[in-house]
């Protein structure tokens, strides 16, 4: 048998020594961020997207070992393992493959087929699937006994017919041969439940609906699977014209293996009539689920793997950095809740105004907002882009407006998630006095500041920027973000005297409890001074300081190094680099010009090879250098506030709030995102959205429709586009017509969450 490190190899197309020491570091506790980061020497170079892929492997392929030796000792406790039978199950490569091989020898419940065996019927069915020539009814008469259960010859005959149908149902490779046609030919046809037009209507778009089930992408087939739990569609598996057809494709191919055909021979129709019934009760009843769990199973991994790239753009999104920031949370009735955090992050101040109806309290909010802001030496307003959102935002900018001096800039930033932290225990823990409304505020503001630092605070789930987020596998999911959280979090590194618990448990290496003791620790004795301190903390022992020491910074400390990536254990090579030149630390750090003079070989050793040497002198360069993008923001044009302010061929400036396969969704302020469809992306061809854009991108985008009522914008980024253009270029892209003529439903996903509510229905949109 192949062993695990050779078949992640082949697939990865790397070399099995790369895969097996990463799988040891794997196995030793190393993490992927500290893998990736600073053990390229022992991995041969493989970087984090790799060593994801290869850690869902292996575990996917430990899991497929387990099972296989569970298998094994089963069918050898009944006696029934044969050599033919021990190499097919260690050849088998996939999960599907290992069960088909298992199901003959699996524990099942007394079947109709056992009950005819016990009854002595085996024989029957043998001699006849043999023997062609052999006349059924004739051959049956001998196995008629009422003393087994065996009334007549009919009994008889359906007893040998019920164990052959199962013997087919269990054969491993029909049953793949099955499966890969009906994968190759299979239509997914949706009907509409009668009755539930109305209940159902937003799943509209597929109350008649066919389409290929290895065409249909992520987001459609979600939305099907949606609206069958919502009993409100039934889907089916065909196969194109089956219908015509005297008898079913994948019955002629079951006939085909077992060598079944009508010659007139005496028990031909017998056992094409065992065929058909084997097809229609056993074989398609088993792969039906199984194909439509495969469908729904690839378009969960597709959503997750949207949502994980959206996750990634939110957290690496360019922040506003240490400045004092006054947050909004805006409400009518409620009133507009406001929290002052210093250029730190730390809360100082709060305040709830009544700017919009029905108190109307204008001149005094903007009244409040200038004294806190000039108080606190605010710098930016942080609005939420909830309900009121506009209407605060013109507050806002009345407030620059009427106090220059203060030198205020107003940006609206996403407060999806704000809720959730307000409630959390955590929010509870840092503001125990705070009013929940007022902790959302808190989180509008740091958002701004560093929306990393705040946003690991939230549980990812509740950021919302997936499609279907909740129709998926929740652990995959949950798996998947975390991962993208992790990888976030040490790409920028963590302030080790800054960093909130939430944020220190994300690096690599350390658990809630050690960042509980890490802040613990620095508020009874104060900033940490070196990284060598870390190893006082209660619980944080060598293996985690290994994991996590070259992700924590500590800033003007005793050792510049400590500010930087450089891993202290590597700390020897920059000394080695200091003595040959004869130069202090502080010196060389930042002197570009030197830095690139110097040959990295010439410092490199048994412990440190060339990958980690070069890191290191790029390091010293620019040390603690932040990957994520310089701070922009987009400007809302003023008196566009509703949908229903918006005009066709508008340009607006609007900000990136989701990708998805279809296109992407820009909040260009007016509550609702419009939909920038994939084929108005670019004046190129677009393969894939992330292509051109990614959350968090300002963008410039025309209005090509609007639907008021249904709360629907189409827009373009292809500014020169004109509007009827666009619809009918869009409208080409509607699925064809199916075979019975009748146009094919648009796809769409307004059961989607806020940004997909209605994603291809407004992309199809005639």
């Amino acid at each position: 048998m192949i062993s695990i490190p050779q078949r992640i190899a082949e697939e990865l197309s790397i070399k099995e020594s790369q895969v097996s020491a990463a799988v040891e570091l794997l196995d030793e506790g190393a993490t992927v961020p500290f893998i990736s980061r600073y053990r390229k020497e022992v991995t041969g170079g493989l970087d984090d997207g790799q060593l994801r892929t290869l850690e869902e492997r292996l575990r996917y392929m430990r899991e497929l070992d387990d099972r296989r030796a569970t298998i094994l000792k089963s069918i050898k406790e009944q006696n029934k393992l044969t050599p033919e039978l021990e190499k097919s199950i260690l050849q088998a490569d996939t999960k599907n493959r290992l069960e088909d091989l298992y199901l003959p020898y699996k524990q099942k419940r007394r079947t109709k087929a056992q009950i005819a065996r016990e009854a002595g019927l085996e024989p029957l069915a043998t001699i006849l699937f043999e023997n062609h020539q052999l006349n059924p009814e004739q051959e049956a008469a001998a196995f008629v006994d009422a003393k087994k259960g065996v009334a007549d010859i009919k009994a008889a005959l359906d007893g040998a017919r019920q164990i052959l149908m199962e013997q087919f149902a269990e054969n491993a490779d029909l049953l793949q041969q099955l499966r890969e046609y009906l994968w190759a030919n299979g239509i997914i046809e949706s009907r509409v439940i009668d009755g539930k037009e109305t209940e159902g209507a937003k799943f509209a778009d597929y109350f008649e609906y066919d389409e290929a089930i290895n065409k249909i992408p992520s987001h459609r087939a979600l939305a099907l699977f949606r609206g069958r739990n919502e009993s409100v569609l039934q889907m089916s598996l065909k196969v194109a014209g089956e219908d015509e057809l005297d008898s079913h494709p994948c019955e002629q191919i079951i006939a085909r293996h077992f060598a079944i055909e009508n010659k007139n021979q005496p028990a031909d129709k017998w056992l094409q009539d065992t065929v058909r019934w084997a097809w229609k009760i056993k074989i398609f009843t088993h792969l039906d689920v199984e194909l439509k769990m495969k469908l729904k199973e690839a378009a969960e991994e597709e959503a997750i793997k949207v949502f994980a790239s959206n996750l990634n753009d939110l957290l690496l999104a360019a922040p506003a950095g240490p400045k004092a920031v006054l947050g909004l949370d805006p409400g009518l009735r409620t009133g507009v809740k406001i929290a002052v955090v210093d250029e730190t992050g730390k809360f100082v101040d709060q305040a709830v105004i009544y700017p919009h109806a029905p108190k109307n309290q204008w001149d005094q909010s903007i009244a409040v907002i200038a004294a806190l802001s000039k108080k606190h030496n605010v710098k930016l307003l942080s609005i939420g882009n909830g309900t009121a959102s506009r209407e605060t935002d013109r507050l806002a900018k009345e407030v620059i407006k009427k106090y220059p001096e203060l030198g205020l800039n107003a940006i609206v930033v996403s407060e999806a998630g704000a809720s959730v932290y307000s409630a959390s225990e955590f929010a509870a823990k840092e503001f125990p006095d705070l009013d929940v409304t007022i902790r959302g505020a808190v989180s509008i503001a740091r958002r701004l500041q560093d929306p990393l630092a705040e946003l690991v605070k939230i549980e990812p789930r509740a950021i919302g920027v997936g499609q279907y987020q909740h129709d998926v596998s929740q652990t995959q999911l949950a798996r998947s973000l975390d991962a993208v959280v992790e990888d976030c979090v040490n790409a920028v590194g963590v302030d080790v005297n800054m960093a909130s618990t939430p944020l220190l448990s994300q690096v690599s290496g350390l658990s809630v409890t050690m960042a509980d003791n890490i802040v613990e620790f620095r508020n009874a004795n104060g900033a940490f001074k070196n990284r060598q301190q870390l190893l006082g903390v209660p619980r944080l022992g060598p293996k985690a300081f290994e994991q996590a020491a070259g992700f924590l910074r500590i800033m003007n400390g005793d050792n510049p190094l400590d500010q930087s990536s450089v891993h202290p254990e590597a700390y020897p090579v920059v000394e080695k680099i200091i003595e040959q030149n004869k130069k202090a630390i502080k010196s060389i750090i930042g002197d570009a010009g030197f830095l690139k003079q110097l040959n990295a070989r010439d410092y490199t050793s048994d412990q440190f090879g060339l990958p980690t040497v070069t890191d290191i002198l790029k390091e010293l360069e620019k040390p603690g250098r932040d990957p994520r993008p310089e701070f922009k923001t987009a400007e809302f044009m003023d008196g566009v506030e509703e949908i229903k302010d918006l005009k066709i061929d508008m340009i607006l400036e609007g900000v990136i709030s989701n990708v998805t396969n279809f296109g992407a969704f820009v909040d260009i302020g007016v509550h609702q995102d419009g939909l920038v469809h994939i084929s108005a992306l670019s004046n190129n061809f677009v393969k894939d959205p992330r292509e051109v854009v990614k959350a968090g991108d300002v963008v410039k985008v025309k209005v090509m429709d609007v639907d008021v009522k249904r709360k629907r914008i189409a827009l373009t980024m292809r500014l020169d586009d004109e509007a009827r253009d666009q619809v009918a270029e869009i409208k080409k892209e509607a699925p064809r017509k199916n075979r019975s003529n009748k146009t094919r439903p648009k796809a769409t996903a307004s059961v989607g969450n806020s940004a997909m509510a209605d994603a291809l229905t407004q992309a199809f949109k005639r």
